[in-house]
């Protein structure tokens, strides 16, 4: 499988290549620089090795919560990539790819990811690695306030994301399970590439009419009138 992954979510900007199974990114940390360096990135990755946008099996995108406008990019370069090419799309949680990151540097099975939302609120998700080495999804995702946030269930967790470093203070103190926390990391497209070729591969990739962001914060999107 030749598979196309872009995460934008964040101030990060990742592109990656899966070409069966090994997987090569461009990521660089460029905030408000998305828009004009997302498609060179991904048309140099496609160059390097040789390939056009019609040699791929698939798509795959960080679908948020995150930052809106980079949510928005990510969803409108894979939508209109689908389009023209007729290929499924595998929406994958920023959270996720977050927390398959730290998995894959770090060796965390159990991952309470928190990014910062502003408006003195966390985009939150908990995650577990499951028995093929991919993290899975504990509870709910929310967007909530720090010491409002779900409560874990057991030991063994790390925290990850720009959450813990913001509201450190908060989030230890509701979560005193949580051991090493690490707030300066950054979701990649590699990780979004793991999680969909297992999507894709249960038969869960989705028509470009579904390859929809995910807000958690759809009511800063859509200001009621007047």
């Amino acid at each position: 499988m030749k598979l196309l992954a872009i995460e934008t979510a964040t101030d990060a900007c990742s592109v990656a290549l899966s070409l069966d199974g090994e997987i090569h990114e461009d990521f660089r940390h460029a905030p408000r620089m998305h828009t004009q360096l997302l498609l060179p990135i991904a048309e140099g990755l496609l160059g390097q090795f040789g390939l056009r946008p019609t040699d791929l099996d698939g798509l795959a995108f960080g679908r948020g919560p995150g930052a809106f406008t980079g949510v928005r990019i990510a969803t409108a370069v894979i939508q209109g990539l689908a389009y023209a090419l007729e290929l499924p799309v595998a929406p994958v949680s920023t959270l996720a790819a977050l927390a398959q990151g730290l998995y894959r540097e770090r060796g965390w099975q159990q991952v309470a990811c928190a990014m910062d939302a502003r408006m003195d609120e966390v985009y939150w998700g908990a995650y577990r690695l499951n028995e093929d080495g991919l993290m899975t999804l504990v509870g709910e995702e929310c967007v909530c306030p720090a010491a409002a946030t779900p409560m874990l269930e057991g030991v063994g967790w790390h925290g990850g994301g720009s959450g813990w470093a913001v509201y450190t203070e908060a989030l230890a103190a509701r979560h005193p399970s949580v051991g090493q926390s690490q707030g300066e990391t950054w979701p990649h497209a590699r990780d979004v590439a793991s999680l969909a070729i297992a999507a894709l591969q249960r038969g869960e990739g989705v028509s470009v009419s579904e390859a929809l962001p995910v807000y958690l914060r759809d009511q800063v999107v859509h200001k009621p009138a007047g």
